[in-house]
Parts: structure tokens; sequence; C-alpha cells
């Protein structure tokens, strides 16, 4: 299970990595679907790294049905976040300073289901997520989700 470790400029200590996250919103916009980890157990936005030779769009199109057994197309840029100020660390030493776009997706196709990466899903409002275990990095891009501010974010 990957551990989040903050201070200042730390992310200095790790490897530069790019990730996505997918958000999905329900037919009447008032709620985001999101999955629960297999690893840790803990909620969060489909998502991952990119891999090399990778777009962030294929990433995020890749990642979300993996995890969601769903089909998306892209919608737009919903925000980029990238505090020098945090590092995740994984069991096997390896430690990110992680930059991640958050995208808005719609589904196109597929069937919503678990998978290998999640153990369970649905779509929350906000405040339901306010009583759930939601990753700390996710909790940052969904309060901007819920924003309703239509620039993205850029953090």
């Amino acid at each position: 299970m990957a551990k989040i470790l903050e201070g200042e400029r730390i992310g200095k200590l790790g490897m530069l990595a790019l990730g996505c996250s997918a958000t999905i919103f329900d037919s009447t916009r008032q709620k985001v679907l999101l999955t629960r980890r297999t690893d840790n157990g803990r909620w969060c936005l489909p998502g991952g790294r990119t891999e090399s030779g990778e777009s962030v769009v294929e990433t995020c199109l890749r990642e979300t049905l993996e995890e969601t057994g769903l089909e998306v197309r892209m919608v737009r840029l919903l925000g980029v976040y990238s505090s020098p100020h945090r590092l995740v660390e994984y069991p096997d030493g390896n430690r990110y300073h992680v930059v991640a776009l958050n995208f808005e997706v719609e589904p196109i196709g597929g069937t919503l289901a678990i998978s290998d990466e999640t153990t369970d899903f649905g779509y929350f409002s906000r405040d339901e997520m306010a009583h759930m275990d939601v990753m700390e990095t996710h909790v940052e891009r969904l309060t901007d989700v819920f924003s309703g501010q239509l620039p993205p974010f850029v953090r």
C-alpha cells in the first residue's frame, strides 16, 4: 500500500511520475463515480500512471476501462495537480512526485463492474463523500469538481 508523505518540497526526493484520473458524473451532475481500491480499501476516482509512449488521453481512457469496465470519451480537462510538498512512497521503496491531470469523461460503452484493481464502485454526492475514506490526493480534486468552476484548476 502506498503512503502519502508531506513536507516542504519533499517531492524532490522522488522520481517524477505523470498520472491521470477520470471524473464521471451521474445524469444529474450531482454525483461522481468512485471506486474502492483493492490495495488499500480506500475510495478514489478511476485512474493511474501514464506509461511510456502513451498520451494522457490514452492513459485516462485505458485506466477507466481497466478499473470500471466503462469505455469513455474525453470531455474536458478539470485540473492539474503537482504539489511539490507531496511524495507517494510504495512498499518497494519507489517514491514519486506525481503530476496528475483530472479529466471529465463520459461513458460511451461497456458495463460498470469491479476489476482486479477495485472491490466496489458507486456514484456519490459531495455530502456522502464527506463520510467516506477517500484518498487525500483525490479529496482536493473532488472539491474542485464540485465547485462548478469551468476553467481548469492548476495546483
